[in-house]
């Protein structure tokens, strides 16, 4: 693996740790939402539901290119 493929390795891992982060994040919000009541009408719920699908599929995506640097060494 040449010096740019590390870098760019490097970079995405980072991504993909700050994206796991966000994701639990977001649990952490739906958890809270949830213990205010009324989920078909809580706002703060249902943002935290997007965000945690948004979350996997970023996490996914990294994922993948993570392996796509990987494979072209």
């Amino acid at each position: 693996m040449n010096d740019l493929q590390k870098a760019k390795l490097d970079m995405w891992k980072k991504k993909l740790t700050e994206a796991e982060k966000a994701l639990a994040d977001a649990m952490v919000r739906k958890g809270e939402a949830a213990q205010m009541g009324d989920l078909s009408e809580n706002a703060a719920y249902k943002m935290a539901i997007e965000d945690i699908e948004m979350g996997y599929a970023r996490i996914n995506e990294i994922t993948k290119i993570i392996e796509n640097i990987k494979q072209d060494k």
